[in-house]
């Protein structure tokens, strides 16, 4: 399809490309002859993906990049499976080669490359999420529409990967001990959440649990110096955003919520199976519970692990200050030892507790460890693709 260009498109102008073709993401209902459409353009996401993730000079810029997924196609009576035990999942993997009709084999009459494209379109883009504890008040005022800085009180930004599969946490262990496939869904995990977040506690009533999903590199977000390089001329028909006037936002938030300190508290103390139609709570044996809570509309949902924090006032230790430098935190800049932070963060929490409540209403500090995200793919990439509105920083 692209051999009569000469020279190979460059992935912004190959982005750009997909974005004609994206009108049905997100759809429940498609008209007959739109789907007849996307039947048709079968070669067409077979090239893109073949110019995009295996020849692209930009295919091999990450270290994670050799590994592709692949969509099996659905057929009316489901996804047909053969012996393989591979076979039982929606998806395989293949590790990057040169030849893509290569790499595939016997396989190749399988896969759905609309769908297939967009997954490692998601898979092979830079994403970090942001924790943060805010205040309630503030995030009102914010919301209203007024000036005032949305700053929070303490935050972890930490760099997350999205994958066609979840992990299942044993909260005993702290461990992945299972992996399955969540497609259509899109998960984001962090294995080492009980570290990460360790000093993550909701001590105040006025305090909330804010988490923030951004987009900002990868294969989203093509650069602008491989376009200039790969097209000498404006004669070529595939244009990039500025087509329309619209500036490419170098980062995008894919998902934002919150939730009060309240809320939590009753849902962790009540053990419910559903809170409203924002939370609901596993309820275990252990000291720690499995929260979920849903995104606005819906959309979405995240996992995190509360827990109480035990009080150890009476320990000698070192007074912690939980408000973030002015300088902020870097991805990846955050290493402690778990069990100190534990220790320290516990014991300013309890001191802020007494600080803030009466007799009448004893204040529990609930520590919040996000351990994954998950969102539909179809979500994401439409987001990817369109979304043009700022991103929502901390």
């Amino acid at each position: 399809m692209f051999g009569d260009r000469g020279e190979n498109p460059s992935r912004s102008e190959l982005l750009s490309m997909v974005k004609k073709h994206s009108n049905l993401l997100g759809k429940t209902l498609v008209e007959e002859q739109d789907a007849v459409d996307v039947e048709m353009d079968s070669r067409f996401w077979h090239d893109v993906f073949d110019l995009y993730f295996i020849r692209g000079k930009e295919s091999r810029g990450r270290q994670d990049d050799d590994l592709l997924f692949f969509v099996r196609k659905v057929s009316l009576h489901g996804i047909v499976f053969n012996d393989n035990e591979e076979d039982l999942t929606s998806y395989f993997v293949r590790r990057w080669a040169p030849k893509l009709d290569d790499l595939l084999g016997k396989n190749l009459s399988e896969v759905d490359w609309r769908r297939s494209f967009y997954l490692n379109m998601i898979a092979h883009t830079a994403f970090s999420v942001t924790v943060a504890i805010c205040s309630h008040q503030v995030l009102r005022t914010h919301q209203a529409g007024t000036d005032t800085p949305l700053s929070p009180i303490y935050k972890v930004v930490k760099t997350v990967y999205a994958s066609p599969s979840r992990v299942n946490f044993q909260l005993d262990s702290k461990k992945a001990i299972e992996t399955k496939p969540a497609y259509p869904d899109i998960c984001f995990a962090v294995d080492d959440f009980d570290s990460t977040f360790d000093a993550v506690v909701l001590s105040d009533t006025d305090h909330c649990y804010c988490v923030i999903l951004n987009a900002h590199g990868g294969a989203a977000f093509p650069s602008e110096k491989e376009a200039n390089n790969s097209s000498s001329s404006n004669s070529s028909p595939m244009k990039t955003d500025t087509d329309s006037g619209k500036t490419r936002n170098a980062k995008l938030t894919l998902f934002s919520g919150f939730v009060s300190y309240q809320m939590v508290r009753e849902a962790y103390d009540a053990g419910k199976s559903r809170f409203g139609s924002l939370l609901s709570l596993s309820h275990s044996l252990g000291k720690t519970d499995r929260l979920y809570m849903k995104g606005p509309g819906g959309r979405g949902e995240v996992e995190v692990a509360v827990s109480g924090v035990a009080d150890q006032s009476d320990q000698d230790s070192a007074p912690f200050s939980p408000v973030v430098s002015k300088r902020g935190f870097a991805i990846g800049s955050i290493v402690r030892k778990a069990a100190s932070v534990a220790s320290v963060a516990a014991k300013h929490a309890y001191a802020a507790a007494a600080a803030t409540t009466t007799s009448d209403d004893e204040m529990l500090p609930l520590k919040c460890c996000l351990m994954s995200i998950s969102l539909p793919w179809e979500h994401i990439a439409y987001d990817l693709l369109f979304k043009g509105s700022p991103p929502v920083n901390l």
